[in-house]
């Protein structure tokens, strides 16, 4: 990884993405969050069985295996952002419609364990993607839905899309299949 990733500016990111950006940064260390992310995710979903991955705390709630997949959707858009701009790309990058990608993938028909093990592979692949950027790449900007965003906020937004998420699977889905 970089020596240090620096946190970044309010201005390198739209307001959204400030709750995500704080959760990044009360996790200290940006470099060793995402790996340890991981291994918090096969340690907390890697053991239900099909059936409780397809549990849904409310009618209008995404799945465990929905949930999983859209990280994996989101690692993917969001990698790709932080591939294309701190590469000086300066296209202007589309947003995407989170409920929609989940309602047409159709995770419920996935095995939750390949899912995980997606999230891994392409956590990983950011990982040693980020490793090798340079100081001057990862302070680069660019625009994605809209707004303003730097590559060192988009790693931060990895860590902290992860972080909202688990705590969602924390407070709402874990205590009901006790």
């Amino acid at each position: 990884m970089p020596a240090h990733i620096s946190t970044p500016d309010t201005n390198e990111y739209a307001t959204f993405y400030n709750d995500y950006i704080q959760r990044a940064l009360a996790k200290k260390d940006i470099a060793a969050a995402l790996p340890q992310q991981i291994e918090d995710i096969k340690s907390v979903l890697g053991k239900l069985s099909d059936e409780q991955a397809r549990f849904r705390f409310g009618a209008k709630e995404w799945s465990i295996k929905e949930l999983v997949g859209h990280l994996n959707d989101t690692e993917r858009v969001f990698s790709y952002r932080l591939l294309r701009i701190s590469r000086n790309d300066q296209t202007p990058l589309p947003g995407f419609e989170q409920e929609d990608y989940v309602r047409e993938a159709g995770f419920d028909n996935s095995d939750l364990n390949d899912l995980i093990d997606e999230f891994e592979l392409l956590r990983r692949a950011n990982i040693l993607s980020i490793k090798n950027m340079s100081e001057a790449a990862i302070l680069r900007t660019g625009t994605a839905s809209g707004a303003t965003v730097s590559a060192r906020a988009l790693i931060h937004m990895l860590v902290g899309h992860v972080d909202h998420h688990m705590t969602s699977l924390h407070e709402n889905y874990l205590p009901a299949l006790k």
